[in-house]
Formats: structure tokens, sequence, C-alpha cells
């Protein structure tokens, strides 16, 4: 289990994203735009770079829903590998079963 100050770190991380995501591609667009002059440009990435870092969404990490653990985590699931073979161990999630010879 990861530590519980992580997980919401993570979560507060997404949520900014989500709240500046409009604004941030619309800054990104205007500095890659090159019908634009090039101070309109420099002016967009100077604000660019004056918004919050948290506000990148490469500054997420994908996490496991149960167990907040950050590694082998399985995109389609929303889970670790560790939770997954867990859940599908007791048959809580359909179509999966877990093989063994």
């Amino acid at each position: 289990m990861a530590k519980k100050g992580t997980i919401e770190n993570n979560d507060r991380r997404a949520r900014m994203v989500a709240r500046k995501a409009a604004k941030r591609n619309r800054l990104k667009a205007m500095a890659e735009d090159r019908h634009l002059p090039a101070e309109e440009r420099f002016a967009a990435r100077l604000k660019l770079a004056e918004m919050p870092r948290n506000s990148s969404k490469t500054r997420l990490r994908n996490r496991c829903e149960l167990s907040g653990r950050p590694r082998g985590f399985y995109r389609r699931f929303k889970l670790s590998r560790v939770a997954l073979r867990e859940l599908g161990s007791r048959g809580q999630i359909p179509g999966l079963t877990k093989s063994s010879w």
C-alpha cells in the first residue's frame, strides 16, 4: 500500500491538470503557431512557464485504484499486477482467469 499522502498528491495534480488543461492547450497552440509574430509566441511561452508545474499532464503518475501502487500498472483495468492477480484469482474480474500448471 502506498502512502496516503503520495496518493493524495497525485489526485491533487490530476484535479489541477483538468482545471488548467484548456488554458495550457491554448498557450501551447499560440507558442507553436508560426503565423503569429515572434513576440506573441515568446509571450505565450513565458505565460506557459509561469503556470504551475503540477498542471502539466506529464507530472501525473498512473496508480492502482486499490493499493496506490505506481509500478506494474495495467491501464485497461486501472489496477496493479498484484491487485489484478488477486481479483482474478477470486473471479471478480469478468473474462479473466488465472492460469496455473
